[in-house]
């Protein structure tokens, strides 16, 4: 009897899995990775022709005579950009992504005008602000005149901004980048208060600290503090400088001095200079916060995963115990919990609290965020899955590739969505939503087509 080899035997057996898998486990039809990059070249082309001296707003009218930041609601000179994410840093991160994932010059070239866009509307003391100007920026400048102002740590502005900088500096060595990106850095490790804190802008407005100075306070609300230490941890990760590690690592130390005592243990969305918990805007009273409590969660863990310092794990326990007792349906956490009752409270216009959600506006219904996951579920998984398989585990495996075979599986996952993305490019290499042009749209496409291509294993 003829002896079959090992290779032929485990052929066979691939074979006969294939056969009795359900139709529904068989590959998706493959996309040639010509179509998809295609496709980006077409999309990018497109956007880089609508920017503004290399950025970008964040809405546009089909015929471009309209340009929007975040919303309808904040139009954008001829003249200025949009920095707030998914504002122009997001684009050149996707941009540059798409060149070191293609080779292709067309995104490094845009990619890096997008940088100096950003450089040119940096703000004097090395943040950035929701909107930039960059009418002094022409192809032939050179060093950036930079103007007085605010900057701001919200929404990621000046974190995120400085996040692409770097990423760019990796693939550019330009001497206007480097320094913006040292400005940048200085500018966050200036505006650190001495216990750690960030403040929502800065420099701080002290006379806002006697008429509703909640831009000075020490600042949770929409990542704040959790970018900057993410930003600065990255950076020393880029650059090895000492007081960047310092910096993060203090910033890991107010999360730790913040916590409120069990069995409310988790954190405000900011904090007054007495360390209380303080209201910001009219509708947004003091309270315990489930959304800053997940982010903090997972700040910690990512202090805990760099430095390998056990004091930035101590503290998520009790915040993890505090969220599982303050649900208030399966999977669902209001977003502010009243102080020493844990019942959630909502707010509006009146400055009011209110206990009840149905008794708030309509427009506070539609502008806020007051009942939700937040995210709190992946941030109590990480922490459970570091925790059990320690943090060298963890960062082998985060940072090992995926084999083959999942490689195959998740390129199939994607195709369905690749294929409504190629198809919903229209002829000028336009997405269009809603009648309108979103720069969050391009992001989140491009970002897809770039998964796509790294799946199906595209060389430059």
């Amino acid at each position: 009897m003829t002896k079959i080899s090992a290779e032929l035997k485990l052929f066979l057996a691939c074979c006969m899995i294939t056969l009795l898998l359900p139709a529904s486990h068989a590959p998706a039809e493959h996309i040639p990775a010509e179509q998809v990059e295609e496709t980006l070249r077409k999309a990018a082309a497109y956007f880089q022709s609508i920017s503004t001296s290399g950025g970008y707003a964040g809405i546009y009218s089909l015929d471009l005579e309209k340009r929007y930041g975040e919303g309808l609601y904040e139009p954008v000179s001829p003249t200025q950009i949009w920095v707030q994410p998914p504002g122009t840093p997001a684009i050149g991160d996707s941009l540059l992504r798409a060149h070191l994932i293609t080779g292709e010059s067309m995104y490094l070239a845009a990619a890096r005008e997008a940088g100096r866009a950003l450089c040119w509307g940096q703000r004097k003391a090395g943040g950035w602000d929701h909107l930039a100007d960059v009418s002094r920026l022409r192809p032939d400048s050179v060093y950036p005149e930079r103007k007085r102002g605010a900057c701001t740590f919200d929404d990621n502005i000046t974190q995120g901004a400085l996040s692409f900088l770097i990423n760019l500096d990796a693939v550019l060595d330009e001497e206007w980048l480097s320094d913006s990106i040292r400005l940048g850095l200085n500018h966050i490790l200036a505006s650190q208060f001495e216990n750690g804190a960030w403040p929502q802008w800065n420099p701080l407005k002290w006379w806002h600290y006697f008429f509703n100075g909640y831009h000075d306070y020490y600042t949770f609300n929409d990542g704040a503090i959790n970018d900057c230490i993410k930003v600065l941890l990255k950076a020393h990760g880029t650059f090895k400088e000492d007081a960047l590690l310092i910096s993060a690592a203090s910033g890991g130390d107010f999360i730790i001095f913040s916590q409120r005592a069990g069995p409310q243990a988790g954190w405000a969305q900011q904090y007054s200079h007495d360390m209380e918990p303080a209201r910001a805007r009219s509708f947004e009273p003091p309270g315990l916060c489930s959304a800053v409590t997940a982010r903090n969660i997972t700040t910690l863990v990512d202090l805990f995963l760099y430095t390998k310092d056990e004091r930035f794990l101590a503290p998520i326990p009790a915040a993890i115990a505090w969220l599982e007792e303050s649900k208030i349906g399966k999977n669902q956490w209001a977003r502010l919990y009243e102080l020493e009752t844990n019942r959630p409270i909502y707010g509006d216009k009146d400055g009011k609290i209110h206990y009840d959600y149905n008794e708030i506006s309509e427009e506070r219904k539609r502008g806020y965020a007051w009942q939700a996951e937040f995210g709190i579920a992946s941030a109590i998984g990480y922490y459970n899955e570091v925790k059990k398989i320690g943090a060298a585990e963890y960062l082998a495996r985060s940072s090992s590739p995926i084999n083959p075979a999942q490689r195959v599986q998740k390129a199939d996952q994607l195709g369905q969505e690749v294929k409504a993305i190629i198809a919903s490019l229209d002829e000028k290499g336009r997405w269009i939503d809603d009648g309108k042009i979103y720069s969050s749209t391009f992001v989140r496409n491009v970002n897809l087509l770039c998964d796509y291509l790294e799946l199906v294993a595209v060389s430059p």
